[in-house]
């Protein structure tokens, strides 16, 4: 059951801290309250937090990124943002691929459907929650969380379409964006990661893969792309460049970082988890993360 009321929060806090184990999602509280969650695994969880904390969430890709550090703040070329947009969007579009083999993988129905969930949302069907949408060009995105479930469908709201749209205002054809052909080595090492680990048949792995990616998504570098496109637009008086493929993303990411602790808490409670390997997959699909971001940083210092 949901936790709603101002009355029941303040009661699981009271809760969580008569307990010490503060730092526990309320929704996992809700359970430990209830003896759905057995107590003694809230201390183990959160000593595994902990090694996630020192061990996963302090890897490069998500604590200093030299590819999005710089292009926040950088006088961008030409050559530099088509070269950027091509690459991003071989994997916009080759994400899909992943994304699919997640949902065939899936554990259980409801794994198969939250999969269904991002899949469909990728390929333009709106999320029918009761937030405000987004309107762009002719159409709208929908609200920034909810379900696919009852939502209209799109052409234009596809994100790749969103792409393609900007880069039609760049001078980029479609048949150059999206293809394997157009990705570089390491574009396609990062989108094979994602297949092989966020895909993967075995749930612990494609988890781990998971909750590594959703963490580098809210870690802040869809800001960091919205600020440097935003300078590019203005500096080269571009008024009909739209970047609501990035200004989407940075608000939709923005609302996940909450609900992927809650799926991670709610795996550690009903499986036996092996946390050594569950950290050396979340590397390993971080390393596949970073080898992209530095192949855009080696193209970048070539072009002018």
């Amino acid at each position: 059951m949901a936790v709603t009321h101002i009355e029941d929060m303040a009661r699981l806090e009271s809760f969580a801290e008569k307990n010490h184990i503060e730092g526990l999602t309320l929704a996992t509280l809700q359970h430990l309250d209830d003896g759905s969650y057995p107590m003694d695994k809230a201390e183990q969880f959160l000593s595994f937090q902990k090694r996630i904390n020192q061990e996963l969430l302090t890897h490069k890709v998500i604590t200093f990124n030299p590819y999005t550090n710089w292009f926040a703040n950088a006088q961008l070329s030409d050559a530099q943002v088509k070269s950027f947009i091509v690459q991003f969007s071989v994997f916009s579009n080759q994400f899909l691929v992943a994304q699919l083999h997640k949902m065939i993988n899936a554990d259980t129905i409801e794994e198969m459907r939250a999969s269904k969930e991002i899949l469909a949302n990728e390929i333009g069907v709106h999320f029918s929650g009761n937030q405000q949408g987004t309107s762009v060009d002719n159409g709208d995105l929908g609200g920034l969380e909810g379900s696919v479930e009852g939502g209209r469908f799109h052409f234009r709201a596809a994100h790749f379409e969103l792409l393609v749209r900007m880069a039609e205002q760049l001078g980029l054809d479609f048949h150059l964006l999206g293809k394997r052909s157009r990705g570089r080595k390491e574009t396609l090492f990062f989108c094979d990661e994602l297949i092989r680990l966020y895909g993967n048949e075995n749930y612990q792995i494609a988890t781990a893969a998971s909750y590594a990616v959703e963490n580098w998504a809210a870690a802040g570098f869809w800001d960091q792309l919205v600020a440097g496109l935003s300078l590019y637009k203005a500096s080269h008086h571009m008024n009909k460049l739209p970047l609501t493929f990035f200004s989407w993303h940075s608000k939709v990411e923005a609302n996940h970082a909450h609900h992927t602790q809650e799926e991670l808490e709610s795996f550690y409670f009903n499986f036996e988890v092996d946390e050594g390997e569950f950290i050396k997959t979340g590397l390993e699909m971080l390393d596949g993360v970073y080898a992209f971001w530095h192949g855009l940083d080696q193209d970048r210092q070539k072009l002018h």
